[in-house]
């Protein structure tokens, strides 16, 4: 690259963000880490069922610690990087389903689990898709919160250098990101201005979802990958970014 291409991501302060911002830097890009989403466990655990549904790597994480296992469950995850989680774990993952979202997994479950008791274990921000679907394939769904999801405190300079026209591109890797990037920026008086700036970058959004988030509140979405993966959303951003690609 030419010149310096600036990539907001909003990333939770661990190895996630540490991963972005090392895949950043190969790609030549300059990474501007701002984490918004922190990790509140709340202890608690999936009641008994005949299948049980993760839906990130965060909360297989968190039950391999407290030392849960599946049991005679079927295990299904949302998507590789769960599974990987769940793999690591030493418990066999029985389904994933083709597209990694809620309504992959009641696509992929519907004709299975009338009548079926199913634990959806996730954070307090999950869709109601996954939910309502479940219970309209005739399932009885039972979901425990993992974790909260919240913005950490101080989170937001990346939302000024928005404002000021300073990122070229910027990775939403969730609705929440969105949500909670917006509301730090209006925090700190800058939240129409930060809107425009965003739509002078490149903005990324993980998959449709997190794209209609986006729209809602008036920001272009200008790539979102084939499969809702980050290392994709990042690629994809920093091509578009890179003043290569313009010329």
């Amino acid at each position: 690259m030419s010149q310096e291409v600036r990539v907001a991501v909003f990333r939770p302060a661990d190895e996630r963000l540490a991963d972005a911002v090392e895949l950043l830097e190969s790609l030549g890009a300059t990474p501007v880490a701002d984490p918004m989403l922190a990790v509140e466990p709340t202890g608690n655990r999936p009641e008994e069922a005949s299948y049980v549904v993760l839906t990130s790597k965060t909360g297989a994480e968190l039950l391999a610690e407290a030392g849960w296992t599946p049991g005679e469950a079927t295990l299904v995850c949302i998507g590789p990087t769960t599974a990987d989680a769940a793999r690591t774990a030493g418990w066999h993952v029985d389904r994933v389903p083709a597209e990694y979202s809620s309504a992959g997994l009641v696509d992929l479950l519907r004709d299975e689990v009338s009548g079926e008791r199913v634990a959806v274990a996730r954070s307090d921000h999950g869709s109601d898709v996954l939910l309502d679907g479940l219970r309209a394939a005739g399932a009885e769904v039972h979901e425990t919160v993992l974790y909260r999801l919240v913005r950490p405190e101080g989170a937001g300079a990346s939302t000024e250098m928005a404002a000021g026209g300073e990122l070229e591109g910027v990775c939403f890797s969730s609705s929440l990101t969105v949500e909670n990037f917006l509301s730090a920026a209006a925090e700190r008086g800058v939240r129409e201005a930060a809107v425009a700036g965003l739509n002078d970058a490149v903005v990324g959004a993980i998959g449709e979802p997190t794209r209609e988030t986006a729209a809602a509140n008036g920001i272009d979405v200008d790539v979102v990958p084939d499969r809702a993966a980050f290392d994709a959303l990042v690629c994809l951003v920093v091509e578009r970014a890179a003043p290569t690609y313009h010329d």
